[in-house]
């Protein structure tokens, strides 16, 4: 059995029992959904070559409109997930349209336009509910399966994770992820053999946000809302450190980089509390409400030590032990 499969399969295990074993399922669901997220942003980053600023876009518009189809249309879970995901690839295309034909910093600056101009929909829209959000999203049922139940959803959203992380890897080992790879590299020289490079980046980016669309649906299900702080810049950029991280052009770094953001902010707080009751020191207890420096600071850390992020690295350390 191929080394990748067999390693995923038991990812995937290991994943499945850690409720189990003391896990807490929202959390470790909130992990799945944004380490999906990153892993689709890297499709594009990674395999292609083009950093977008405004890919929480995605993620937040398919997150109300599977939030909306659920709590106000009545319509079943299977059909809110779908019409989330498929609301977002329309919005990707829609976006690609007016930005693959860009490179660089223009292409980052017209996709971060788009968001922000969506950001402001939401926030005056009246079914977003504004800075509060939209809330008490129904999980319903799934195939008969009681989504009500954490354990249940818990499996759900390991198996839709699985889904889109099969997808990813099947997309990036397929011709079509070999020409992306080729487009990220020498885009000239694509164009010079015959390939229409725009085509190919309009692709991958409505798979991409397609896929960014199907973690925010999951999400807003997952935790019966959808928040407009997933629509901020900050999440588009929070998705760029997830990647740069974990190692951007790898299958697992973005999964890695979103284990340890999404840990950051949420148990910092909690270690600050444990190192002050263990040392007596309470500027320990100020932890809590600097997790943006502290990501920062790691962020630095990985740039000047890790320059192809945490997995790219020990990936360049294995193939240069294996070339010596």
């Amino acid at each position: 059995m191929n080394r990748q499969v067999l390693a995923f399969l038991v990812a995937l295990v290991v994943i499945a029992l850690l409720p189990a074993a003391g896990g807490y399922p929202m959390f470790i669901m909130k992990i799945m959904c944004y380490a999906l997220f990153a892993c689709s942003f890297n499709l594009l980053l990674g395999y292609t070559g083009l950093l977008s600023f405004g890919h929480a876009a995605f993620i937040s518009f398919a997150a109300y409109i599977c939030g909306q189809s659920l709590a106000a249309w009545g319509w079943p879970t299977i059909a809110g997930l779908a019409i989330g995901t498929a609301g977002a690839a329309v919005l990707g295309l829609v976006f690609g349209l007016l930005s693959v034909r860009r490179s660089g910093i223009y292409f980052a600056m017209i996709t971060l336009a788009l968001a922000q101009m969506l950001y402001f929909y939401f926030l005056q829209a009246p079914f977003t509910g504004g800075e509060d959000g939209l809330h008490g999203i129904p999980r319903g049922t799934l195939f008969g399966v009681d989504l009500s139940s954490d354990i249940n959803l818990y499996y759900v959203v390991l198996a839709i994770f699985a889904i889109g992380y099969i997808t990813i890897w099947r997309t990036v080992n397929s011709p079509f992820g070999q020409a992306l790879k080729a487009i990220r590299e020498n885009e000239p020289r694509m164009i010079s053999l015959g390939y229409d490079t725009a085509h190919f980046k309009l692709l991958v980016f409505v798979i991409s946000a397609t896929l960014s669309g199907l973690a925010g649906a999951t999400k807003s299900v997952a935790f019966v809302s959808a928040s407009l702080s997933d629509a901020t810049w900050h999440m588009s950029g929070m998705v760029i450190l997830m990647t740069l991280i974990g190692g951007m052009g790898t299958l697992t770094g973005p999964v890695i980089g979103a284990i340890i953001v999404v840990v950051l902010e949420n148990k910092i707080g909690e270690f600050g509390r444990f190192m002050t009751q263990q040392t007596n020191i309470e500027w320990f207890r100020t932890l809590g409400e600097s997790v943006t420096i502290i990501i920062g600071l790691i962020f630095i850390v990985c740039v000047m030590a890790f320059r192809r992020g945490i997995v790219g690295e020990i990936a360049h350390y294995f193939h240069k032990k294996q070339e010596s």
